[in-house]
């Protein structure tokens, strides 16, 4: 066996990890071997909102300096012990009527995409087989707007939400902006929550025009946080709670505290940068999962 290589057992299961020193964020100097070490470990948070869902995975194979590639179909070598699930591909770029998803259920799984550079790791807002269980809405800033006006527009969804009886669970996408995760009935289909997300993204933008957007047109976007209500149409998917992002750190997706949220729309972090790898393994250390409320389902939403 070449000596970049190793084989390991995980959870029963024999894998071979190969390159570890490999450096995939060059800024922050944080090699293949750490990216493998924080998925391990951040692990009994993040495999329960990865269970039973598709997996689209973002591979950087040389880097997140070195280019990238989707992937959603299991590549030729997956071991038969990785859960495979052969789904509709509505929507696929290369017009394929299925694929065969991987669902990371399990530490192995998730170390093995680890080893293969999938840094990103983005599922579906429903499990296999079922409506969706979480709507979604991205902020998405456009400048000179960033993540400090993301927050403000935040706050109000999470009290518009509220009038409805939606609780709603802030996160930052790891890059520019974040998103509220709402935990729902799972009994309704992805085209009525979408409507409703974009309904009350509509209503928003009335009373605060200055501040929100809620039509796709970039060149309505200057200034403005842009609510991306689409992001619940069944094809669409969005970056895992605690998945790495590619930045030129280790940046996370990295749940927050409504505190945290009000402090960061009075112009305080989290406006200034992303929490990092290293940091979000503390955060978890001290507070738990902040989006455990969302594995215990929710309300069906207003027709």
């Amino acid at each position: 066996m070449p000596a970049d290589r190793f084989k390991v057992e995980v959870g029963g299961r024999a894998l071979e990890l190969s390159n570890l020193d490999k450096v995939l964020f060059p800024q922050a100097g944080f090699t293949k071997g750490e990216v493998i070490d924080y998925y391990t470990r951040i692990a009994p948070v993040l495999l329960p909102h990865l269970t039973d869902r598709a997996l689209t995975r973002i591979r950087f194979p040389n880097g997140v300096d070195g280019g990238s590639f989707f992937e959603k179909n299991a590549p030729a070598a997956t071991p038969g012990w990785v859960r495979t699930e052969n789904l509709p591909a509505p929507g696929s770029s290369k017009g394929r009527e299925t694929i065969d998803y991987v669902v990371c259920d399990d530490l192995p799984t998730l170390v093995w995409l680890a080893n293969l550079a999938a840094l990103e790791l983005h599922t579906p807002q429903w499990k296999i087989g079922a409506h969706p269980d979480v709507m979604v809405v991205d902020l998405d800033p456009g400048a000179p707007a960033a993540l400090r006006q993301c927050c403000q527009v935040a706050l109000l969804m999470r009290d518009r939400l509220a009038d409805d009886g939606v609780d709603a669970y802030p996160k930052t996408s790891g890059k520019k902006g974040m998103q509220l995760c709402c935990p729902i009935a799972g009994t309704q289909d992805a085209e009525l929550v979408s409507g409703y997300a974009r309904r009350i993204a509509r209503e928003l933008e009335q009373a605060h025009p200055k501040l929100i957007v809620s039509k796709m047109a970039k060149n309505l976007r200057p200034g403005k946080v842009f609510i991306d209500w689409s992001q619940n149409n069944a094809a669409k998917t969005t970056v895992a709670p605690y998945s790495l992002r590619a930045q030129p750190v280790p940046a996370v997706s990295t749940p927050l505290t409504w505190d945290e949220v009000e402090a960061g729309a009075a112009g305080k972090r989290p406006s200034t940068r992303p929490w990092t790898a290293t940091e979000v393994l503390r955060r978890v250390a001290k507070q738990g999962d902040l989006l455990a409320p969302l594995l215990d389902g929710g309300p069906e939403l207003p027709g």
